[in-house]
């Protein structure tokens, strides 16, 4: 090595922002065990790199004993004071021993840990970068396909979309752009890795922040999401401000707020509901578009009982039970339904079972 390699270093340190102190520190160390394993040796060494000319030096190290056990590692006092007077008992004695031909070996070494340090950093960049970014949305591009995961180009990293956060509406071709919600961020021996998700509930929240300014601010509160993804959505909102209509800022003039996150996601229906502290009137809103006759709550069992019209019991019940069964995990009741004629025929039959009995 000679001067030109320390100017590389302060270069890279320049660009890559890894001190040249670090760099020299890691080099010296990787040529210890270098020098080691290629001349063969046990004996404790110390490599010492003149920062200014790249000048390396081999010195071997004995720790000074009353009685010498290993030749190798330890000097008797009276053949170090030969050296030097002044040495005592557990001082290090050092003695030069670079080899002749050890330039080129430190050379190749120096370059190799360089470029591991190199890696490691860039590496350390990239992880820094999205590891504050967990629970955000980010878009990229489709990579590839390999055995059903997807990997999405952000950047100068991949990130994995796996089966289980597919859509099963989403198509996925490469150079597709698309936007994923960052789910977990893991510095791996391999380097950072990103899990991306289409599924996630959190998913929806982004798309919405970013197409809406009143939720972008927080006039606009999303208050609970309920998804079977790419089926439909329902997301209760509320908003802060008298003035704003939480409803009216989600969808946008003629709709085309929610129409933009529905193209997102590839079709997927979405209802919005206002938000409301009452139970009875969130349960009844988180049903629509079915109408609602009553709610009768069981605070203590977190139960509510939902009376609608007659020709309204499909739509509240919705295709294979998805509507109440979506306003359930979105209030956080359970909500047994029944039409105006069931509750009609129950009372009915209640009147008649207490007749019999009289």
């Amino acid at each position: 090595m000679n001067a030109e390699f320390i100017s590389a270093l302060e270069q890279i340190q320049k660009d890559k922002g890894i001190p040249k102190d670090i760099l020299i520190e890691t080099i010296e160390a990787a040529l210890i065990s270098s020098y080691k394993r290629n001349f063969g040796t046990s004996q404790n060494v110390k490599v010492d790199i003149n920062q200014d000319t790249g000048e390396i030096r081999v010195y071997s190290q004995k720790r000074i004993v009353e009685e010498v056990e290993d030749e190798l590692l330890e000097v008797s006092l009276s053949e170090a004071k030969k050296i030097n007077p002044n040495y005592s008992l557990e001082d290090i004695v050092e003695n030069e021993v670079t080899p002749s031909n050890f330039g080129r070996i430190a050379a190749q070494t120096a370059k190799q840990v360089v470029v591991q340090r190199i890696r490691e950093a860039e590496r350390t960049v990239i992880f820094e970068e999205f590891v504050n970014r967990e629970s955000d949305i980010i878009t990229g591009k489709v990579a590839r396909v390999s055995k059903g995961v997807v990997f999405v180009n952000i950047g100068e990293i991949e990130a994995i979309l796996a089966q289980s956060e597919q859509m099963s509406s989403d198509k996925y071709n490469h150079g597709d752009r698309i936007k994923t919600y960052i789910t977990e961020v893991k510095n791996t021996t391999k380097g950072p890795q990103i899990a991306v998700s289409r599924t996630h509930p959190g998913l929806i929240k982004r798309l919405f922040e970013l197409e809406v300014p009143e939720i972008h601010e927080g006039t606009v509160e999303i208050k609970s999401i309920s998804r079977e993804p790419g089926s439909r959505t329902k997301i209760a909102v509320e908003s802060k401000n008298q003035e704003v209509d939480a409803v009216g800022a989600c969808v946008g003039a003629q709709g085309n707020r929610v129409e933009s996150v529905v193209e997102e996601l590839r079709g997927e229906k979405i209802d919005i509901i206002e938000y409301s502290q009452d139970s009875t009137i969130f349960i009844s809103n988180a049903l629509r578009p079915a109408k609602v006759v009553s709610v009768k709550i069981d605070e203590g069992g977190k139960a509510a009982r939902v009376v609608v019209p007659d020709y309204q019991l499909s739509l509240a019940i919705g295709k294979e039970g998805q509507n109440v069964r979506l306003a359930a995990k979105l209030t956080g009741w359970k909500i047994d339904i029944k039409s105006e004629l069931q509750v009609v025929d129950k009372v009915r039959c209640s009147d008649e079972e207490e007749e019999s009995a009289t």
